[in-house]
């Protein structure tokens, strides 16, 4: 066994090392407004020093926290190493808002922190806790980048450090005693003997994909038509639109919040998932904010990238991405906000039917294989010839009250990086009942995004009021047929 311990990064993790360019990062990042409760000093400040050594009590659940990259010779593949020299001080800042800061001032915080890059001479995160803000809340706004995590892991990590119990109190820490690094001489031997064990691998890959298949010729048809037409939708540019150019260093962040119980109103009038319906508002407000500018809506060929998680339940906080992802055509051109969501949930149905995500998911197992000079080209090609025009991406939170301390956690606003050509991505997190959306946005592209938030909200409350009609109808049926039952 070897003295020294490190762990590669998957291709698709590297991709997001990859796609970072100097106006483009690739961290994901999350702004959550606190209670101040037991927090509150008596100066009416916030209580750094018990919030830093929460984060010290649990960075041994998560050791990527104090692992640095490091890059494999000849190769340039990246790898995880612990870092000898971790400060925790320099990932943990604090700062504050002019009192009483408002939530538009705590926007623009936001925003300023999470255009920042993130140093890659050192564990790639940040956590800022901000005082001053009205109505006696906190906040912290985190940045983690993408190569490490996703989505979905993500709310595991901010589940460890917070908890449901409001009396909870960090234990002390363990003694953490970082592991050897290799050398460049040992990551390159490595890499060689890696190399030629790919074969073998594959080859026992595949006979447990025989083995498990109900249906081998089946399956196999399955992956091959997902493979070639998550192929064909990759090789095809969405339509120009104003929020699709170069983006630059700078960004806005906008968000709002609302009630799940009347997402699954609107859901149990018209049928489909939660998710249908977010991807039915969305298309309602890019309709309205398209065609407040004079663009033809009914001329563009308008396509998100809806992030599909496929993290099995016994991989759920573990590191590194388990994400594969489906385009979808949004019908902007039709009127109707009940065609729309019925026509996202024909498309939705359609890529559930023939498994779309397993494209992706094959695709990235290929790139396993390739060599990271490659793999480099092809991502940065992909970046100039973007098949989707923004991304919608949904995430579960907790569903009970969360603490950190006592302090209560009552808004989670998570944050979505753009790419080049893309200039507005929207995230969402639901959170003790409610429906959280942040919207990032390239600050001179969409120099209106309160007006895009609005146009949200619009669509969200159009298609709410339908529902509630519906729901009339249909009680008004129920109890017209029972007056006619009992006579």
């Amino acid at each position: 066994m070897p003295h020294y311990s490190y762990d590669r990064l998957t291709a698709l993790d590297t991709s997001f090392l990859i796609l970072e360019k100097p106006n483009g990062y690739t961290h994901v990042a999350s702004t959550q407004i606190f209670e101040a409760g037991p927090l509150r000093t008596e100066d009416g400040g916030i209580d750094f020093e018990a919030i830093r050594k929460a984060h010290a009590a649990v960075l041994h659940r998560i050791p990527r926290y104090r692992q640095v990259l490091r890059f494999v010779p000849l190769e340039n593949h990246p790898v995880w190493v612990d870092d000898h020299h971790f400060d925790l001080d320099y990932h943990l800042r604090h700062t504050s808002l002019p009192r009483p800061g408002s939530d538009s001032q705590l926007k623009r915080l936001s925003a300023r922190i999470m255009q920042q890059h993130l140093d890659r001479d050192r564990p790639l995160w940040e956590t800022w806790v901000v005082e001053g803000l009205e109505g006696d809340r906190f906040a912290l706004i985190s940045k983690v980048h993408h190569c490490m995590i996703d989505g979905v892991s993500g709310v595991d990590l901010l589940q460890i450090l917070l908890s449901p119990d409001p009396q909870a109190q960090p234990e002390p820490p363990p003694q953490w005693i970082p592991r050897p690094n290799p050398s460049r001489l040992q990551l390159l031997r490595d890499e060689l003997g890696r190399r030629m064990r790919l074969p073998f691998e594959a080859v026992s890959d595949f006979r447990a994909f025989l083995r498990d298949a109900e249906d081998v010729r089946r399956e196999l048809r399955v992956r091959a038509r997902a493979v070639r037409e998550t192929l064909g939708e990759s090789l095809r540019s969405a339509s120009d639109t104003p929020i699709n150019g170069r983006i630059g260093p700078h960004r806005r962040f906008d968000w709002f919040a609302i009630e799940i119980a009347d997402v699954r109103k609107i859901r149990d009038a018209f049928g489909g998932s939660l998710n249908d319906v977010v991807l039915a508002i969305a298309t309602g407000a890019f309709r309205r904010f398209f065609g407040e500018r004079g663009v033809d809506v009914a001329r563009l060929d308008f396509r998100v990238l809806a992030p599909v998680s496929v993290r099995s339940d016994s991989q759920r906080g573990a590191l590194g991405n388990r994400v594969s992802a489906w385009v979808i055509q949004l019908p902007l051109a039709t009127r109707d906000p009940r065609a729309q969501l019925a026509a996202i949930c024909s498309r939705t149905a359609e890529l559930k039917e023939s498994k779309r995500a397993v494209g992706a998911e094959v695709l990235t197992r290929v790139a396993e294989w390739t060599p990271t000079t490659l793999l480099s080209l092809g991502a940065r090609n992909a970046s100039r010839l973007l098949p989707f025009n923004s991304v919608v991406t949904n995430v579960p939170g907790p569903r009970i009250p969360m603490y950190l301390l006592g302090a209560r956690l009552r808004e989670a606003y998570p944050h979505v990086p753009l790419v080049d050509h893309m200039g507005l991505g929207i995230a969402l997190l639901s959170c003790e009942g409610r429906l959280h959306w942040g919207v990032n946005a390239d600050y001179d592209l969409v120099p209106d995004l309160p007006e895009f938030v609005a146009a949200l909200q619009d669509s969200f409350a159009e298609l709410s009021a339908l529902a509630a009609e519906t729901a009339e109808a249909q009680r008004a049926r129920r109890a017209a047929r029972d007056g006619t039952q009992g006579a």
